[in-house]
Formats: structure tokens, C-alpha cells, sequence
């Protein structure tokens, strides 16, 4: 084989590689994003049970009184959880865990504190795929310039080849 037909070769597979290493990343973006909004969906329920909201914080006065407390002393105040609010953490909530199939009965507290460190994850998981696939795909279309090297009739020739059945 010519030369300049292996260096075109071997770009075609690198460049078919990158793109498989797309098609991936994007495919394992949106498993992510569809465990994300599960998550989200599971919080959110969570949080109308306990008739709290995400925004839920703690009022400026039981701020000032945890300053005033100092850190050797015993708290003036009663933490509450900006989820849980008022309801009571120990009372038990059935739970699927991820990725599995199996059913829990765990303490709300509990639950939630699952919920949300998984949330935290799956976000910091689906910004890197994000960012991955951006990468992935300003390569491609770096690499890609195939018009300079192919003409346009040729490439098309080249992705609609089939084979034939016998």
C-alpha cells in the first residue's frame, strides 16, 4: 500500500476511536442523567413528606445564637436538618438502593443523607462526562477536516457502503 494510504488509514481509525470514545461517553452521560433525575424525583418526595423545601435554612436567630454558644459550651440550639426539618428523622421510610434490587426500611434521616450525598456525586460525575464529551467532541472536529483530504462525494460513498447479503 501506498504511504500517504497508511497515514490516511491510520487516521480513519483514530479518528473512528475517538468517536467510539464519544458515542460512550454520551451514552454513559445519559444513564447518569436518568439516575440524576430519580435522585431528584426520591428528594423531592422526601422533602413534601417532611413539608420542607430545599431552600429550607436555619433562621438568622438560631445563627446568632450558635455564635454566641462558642464551641466549648453545649449547643443553646437544636440542629435541625434543612431536610428533615420538624419530622421525625427515626421514623422509618422504605428505600430502593442503586443499582440494585433491593428494598430497605431506613431511618428518614438516613434516607435522605443517602439521597443527597448520591446526588452530589452523580452531579460531580455528570459535569465530568460533560466536560469529557466536549473534549472529545473538539477532536473530532479538529481531526475530522476531511473535506481537505476527501472529496465530499467520495466520503459520502465511503459511510454508505453495505455489504451485501448472499
Amino acid at each position: 500500500m501506498d504511504e500517504t494510504m497508511k497515514q490516511f488509514q491510520q487516521s480513519l481509525i483514530e479518528l473512528e476511536t475517538e468517536a467510539e470514545h464519544l458515542l460512550l461517553a454520551r451514552h454513559q452521560l445519559v444513564e447518569t442523567d436518568r439516575m440524576r433525575n430519580g435522585n431528584r424525583e426520591a428528594l423531592t418526595a422526601l422533602r413534601k413528606r417532611a413539608r420542607t423545601t430545599k431552600t429550607s435554612v436555619p433562621s438568622p436567630f438560631e445563627s446568632i445564637m450558635r455564635e454566641i454558644g462558642g464551641s466549648n459550651s453545649r449547643p443553646l440550639v437544636k440542629e435541625v436538618c434543612a431536610t428533615c426539618g420538624n419530622h421525625d428523622s427515626n421514623e422509618r421510610t422504605w428505600m430502593v438502593f442503586p443499582g440494585t434490587d433491593v428494598f430497605a426500611r431506613v431511618p428518614f434521616h438516613a434516607a435522605h443523607t443517602i439521597l443527597e450525598t448520591d446526588q452530589d456525586r452523580l452531579d460531580f460525575e455528570t459535569k465530568k462526562l460533560q466536560s469529557y464529551v466536549k473534549d472529545k467532541s473538539l477532536l473530532i472536529s479538529e481531526k475530522g477536516a476531511l473535506a481537505d483530504k476527501i472529496s465530499p462525494g467520495v466520503l459520502n460513498s465511503l459511510v454508505t457502503l453495505t455489504d451485501k447479503k448472499n
